[in-house]
């Protein structure tokens, strides 16, 4: 319980730090998060007849990511994302030198794991930029909202959760536990709202429910992964904790929503 208490600690610690020290460390910091979270995807996806292209893989990620960092933080025309269609034609070419029994297969969890992994972080770097310019009040307000639903899921699931959520996915989840979550992250936008007013507090507790609901079914999508993997863990770079991917399954669905809400109500 220590070791898992100081990890956290200095993870949360270094994650705050790249919000706060500018958009530099915000893009480079998120760039490389986003890229280990894929090679744990493509580990969790290992199949014998059909292995995921890693280099290739990890080359469309960071060409994908790079372009909207470079058009956000340095002013570049995002056409530059456009660098990344060659990456997808080398993707299936390098199949034809890859002996595997599904070449296909393969190629088609290369594109997944941009897909489920980068891009929802490249919509979470984009909440910071979503009013025209860097502003780290967005991006820092929906990870504690997404911590603090964790925080009230595991709590009240822990000392009175009942009613299983989804039991053939995840046995620990309970509805109870999920309606702690829900509270805890408006609690949570109540109190971000009173220091971060770059959105109302409507718009902050809307996003706590989004965050609420899509990091929940993050959280069970990528335990139905590991369940049809049989595995415990994405990885083991976090003492006590897992992976960096099991950290940060509940923003793949809730940080593509989000995005999407504020461009609607911003």
């Amino acid at each position: 319980m220590r070791i898992r208490a100081i990890t956290a600690l200095f993870f949360v610690i270094v994650l705050l730090a790249s919000m706060l020290l500018g958009q530099v460390a915000f893009s480079l910091f998120f760039v490389v998060l986003s890229i280990w979270c894929l090679n744990e995807f493509y580990r969790l996806a290992l199949d014998p007849y059909a292995r995921p292209n890693r280099p290739m893989g990890s080359l469309l990620g960071m060409v994908l990511f790079a372009s909207y960092a470079g058009a956000n933080v340095l002013g570049f025309s995002q056409r530059y994302a456009l660098l990344s269609i060659p990456v997808l034609a080398l993707v299936f070419i390098a199949e034809l030198y890859r002996k595997q029994e599904k070449p296909f297969t393969a190629v088609a969890y290369t594109f997944l794991g941009v897909i489920y992994v980068v891009l929802p972080f490249v919509f979470f770097f984009e909440l910071a930029f979503v009013n025209g310019t860097y502003n780290h009040h967005i991006p820092l307000g929906f990870m504690l909202m997404l911590w603090g639903n964790d925080t009230g899921a595991y709590m009240v699931g822990k000392y009175l959760g009942k009613r299983k959520l989804f039991e053939r996915i995840s046995p620990k989840k309970t509805w109870e536990g999920f309606a702690g979550g829900v509270v805890s992250a408006l609690l949570v936008a109540w109190a971000v709202a009173h220091f971060y007013t770059a959105l109302s507090y409507g718009q902050w507790a809307a996003v706590a429910m989004i965050i609420a609901v899509f990091g929940t079914l993050g959280d069970l999508v990528e335990s139905l992964l590991k369940r049809s993997q049989k595995v415990k863990d994405s990885g083991a770079i976090l003492p006590g904790h897992g992976g960096l991917l099991d950290r940060f399954d509940g923003l793949l669905l809730a940080a593509p929503t989000v995005f999407v809400f504020l461009k609607l109500v911003l």
